[in-house]
């Protein structure tokens, strides 16, 4: 009987999506199965809930991603409905908060913000879709640059990379316009002010159907292509352990959350892409335990603002025709409050920052009606400096065999601080962000620096090295160290210290695994498993 050579991936977001589109389009012999703890909101499977337009539905699909703090949902997850879950700090919608407070919760007082989605398509169901390109000390300094051009213009590809998105947008120019004024003269050549890269399709009308895990999977997910005959999605499924022998895993077991039943995977090769707590926890779980499994624990922090743009600045840049445009662009999707995206990157040595402005109607958060700014027509920008965290062993997750969570596994503490090696960037960051927002208008909420967590770009727990020393859990090519067919995706795998969206970085990175993965399942004898 001949083998069908079979890849099991646990999560289904970007990054696990990225591993299967690629396996199954280069090896048309393969089947991969994915696995997936939480429920599918929408009807096209990991689709971003931003594209919902109806507010009841949208509100629904956030609600069921919730976790252990989701009504309806909470018993197939773990968590008896009679318990009252209250973070100290609200996660973004769609999110739920790591320490709950709730039982079973995770501990993470110095990082209390730390959060996670458990849906089809992960945090690509709620992220910004933001996807800029790493630079400078940000890259992986053992991937050489003709190859990493290559594995992030496929990541860009693979996320529908629209590098002009809302270029169209008389105020979005305008925007810019204005922070080149303030900061142009001081920036490098290349890494001035513009538009911010962004995942999704444009729309004749001007919108954004914005990109999630649904993008990547592609031919995945569409009935009758070759790929979907060989791919699988099982929601609600989660996965207790990565089974192993002798350096080999040999499969999964999972449990079915809607029948509680308990059964065994047998797989060629696992891919473990959950995100940066729950896949380093699920390795600890199965005993695979590098020096270095979730270690290294870094973020983007941001310092963050809301401005209401000045009609004073802007009118001379945005005439009456175009502005009244702009309005009735607005009006046709009021749903997505998103109307222009305008960045200033990441450069080095001068300017180790990332600076995201995004255009809106509405400000991120009601006004009095008596607040001077509420209601100002000319609109308002939600904008951050990202900047980095320097990985150090001492900021990370432990894990507690003694102390089980709300899903059974061994409990999560997160031990974080920031130190003075951060603090001087920190503090200039609070100084551009003002120069910025008075360039464009009226602070209608101080520059504060978001609590620990807050990014949602977690990275390190799983951090890439280029040797086995015992400060990194995988090889360059994602293998866990001592491994030959278990490999780890996602956030977690970046060792560098990054200050913006990481998403497109870590598909580029499982391309690569991807690859290397075909390549051994080619290579292995017919009928056998990869060794």
């Amino acid at each position: 009987m001949s083998h069908t050579p079979t890849v099991a991936i646990v999560g289904s977001g970007p990054i696990g999506s990225a591993y299967a589109r690629v396996i199954l389009q280069s090896d048309p012999d393969v089947r991969v199965v994915m696995f997936e703890a939480g429920p599918q909101l929408t009807a096209i499977p990991g689709e971003s809930v931003r594209n919902i337009a109806d507010p009841g539905e949208k509100a629904r699909a956030r609600e069921m991603s919730q976790g252990p703090q989701a009504g309806a949902f909470r018993e197939s997850l773990g968590i008896p409905s009679s318990v009252v879950v209250e973070g100290m700090f609200t996660a973004r919608q769609g999110t739920h908060l790591l320490d709950f407070g709730g039982e079973g919760s995770a501990h993470a007082p110095t990082f209390p913000a730390a959060a996670a989605a458990t849906n089809v398509g992960g945090q690509g169901a709620h992220w910004t879709c933001a996807i800029p390109r790493p630079a400078f000390s940000e890259k992986v300094d053992f991937i050489d640059d003709a190859e990493w051009e290559d594995l992030v213009s496929t990541a860009e590809g693979l996320l529908h990379q629209q590098s002009a998105a809302f270029s169209d947008s008389p105020i979005g120019t305008a925007i810019r316009s204005l922070l080149n004024d303030e900061f142009g003269a001081e920036l490098p050549a290349g890494y001035g002010v513009g538009t911010l890269p962004v995942a999704g399709d444009p729309q004749p009308d001007g919108s954004m159907v914005w990109a999630g895990a649904n993008t990547v999977l592609g031919p995945l997910i569409e009935a009758g292509t070759p790929e979907s005959a060989r791919f699988e999605l099982r929601d609600l499924t989660l996965v207790r352990r990565v089974e192993t022998e002798d350096g080999h895993a040999t499969g999964v077991t999972i449990e079915d959350l809607r029948t509680k039943e308990l059964s065994f995977f047998p797989a060629d090769a696992v891919v473990v892409a959950a995100d940066a707590f729950r896949s380093p926890q699920l390795l600890w779980a199965s005993g695979i335990r590098p020096r270095a499994l979730g270690r290294y624990l870094t973020e983007h922090h941001v310092v963050i603002t809301t401005v209401a743009l000045d009609e004073q600045r802007m009118r001379p840049l945005v005439s009456d025709d175009e502005f009244e445009g702009e309005l009735a662009r607005r009006a046709q999707n009021a749903a997505d409050p998103v109307a222009a995206v305008n960045r200033i990157p990441f450069s080095e040595p001068d300017h180790p920052f990332s600076l995201q402005v995004m255009y809106a109607e509405n400000p991120p958060f009601a006004l009095d009606p008596s607040h001077p700014a509420a209601g100002n027509r000319w609109g308002y920008v939600n904008m951050g400096y990202g900047v980095r965290k320097h990985p150090r062993v001492e900021d990370g997750v432990a894990f507690d065999d003694d102390e089980l969570d709300y899903r059974g596994f061994p409990n999560m503490t997160i031990d974080y601080a920031l130190t003075d090696a951060e603090q001087p960037e920190l503090d200039e960051a609070h100084v551009r962000v003002r120069r910025a927002g008075e360039a464009l208008g009226t602070f209608v909420a101080e520059p504060r620096l978001m609590p620990n967590g807050s990014s949602l770009h977690y990275m390190g727990t799983m951090r890439m090295g280029a040797a086995d020393d015992g400060t990194s859990v995988a090889d360059p090519w994602s293998h866990v160290w001592g491994f030959d067919n278990l490999l780890v995706g996602g956030n977690a795998l970046i060792p560098t210290a990054n200050t913006m969206n990481p998403t497109l970085m870590s598909v580029a990175i499982a391309v690569r695994g991807a690859r290397r993965v075909v390549e051994e399942l080619s290579s292995a004898p017919v009928g056998e498993a990869v060794r």
